[in-house]
């Protein structure tokens, strides 16, 4: 299964006057269950419990409950990139990676790997899910 590494602010909530992003609910529902997904954010070190209290105000009681069950936490010191598995088949989703994250996934060979969110565009999550349906669709097995 591809690993989908999950920002939370940016992401999931409108870092701007901190709420759920539009379409949260149904892309949380299509990710958690098409993908192997872990934390990549400031408020994940080694425990999802931060995050999910973190995220519990602001989404619907049903979509933390399927981060819960199906998020895993992930740990890392100084760069959030540190906690990727850049051997693995990942697609990372951050709203403003660090250049030396960036810098970090180019010596690798893995950049394309990075999906860029902004939610001031309209339908953001919408354009996200596809871009990742795409993703699903180039690793089905042929036959």
């Amino acid at each position: 299964m591809i690993k989908l590494y999950l920002d939370i602010d940016g992401v999931l909530l409108n870092a701007k006057h901190t709420r759920a992003a539009a379409g949260v609910d149904d892309f949380v529902a299509f990710v958690t269950s098409n993908f192997e997904c872990y934390w990549l954010t400031t408020h994940c070190k080694g425990s999802s419990a931060s995050a999910l209290n973190y995220l519990s105000p602001f989404l619907e009681a049903a979509t933390v409950n399927k981060l819960k069950e199906r998020v895993l936490p992930t740990d890392w010191d100084t760069l959030t990139t540190e906690a990727i598995d850049t051997q693995s088949n990942f697609y990372w989703l951050d709203d403003q990676p660090f250049q030396a994250e960036i810098a970090h996934l180019q010596a690798v060979g893995v950049a394309d790997r990075l999906v860029i969110v902004d939610l001031n565009q309209p339908a953001e999550l919408v354009r996200v899910q596809k871009c990742l349906q795409q993703v699903l669709q180039k690793n089905l097995p042929t036959t």
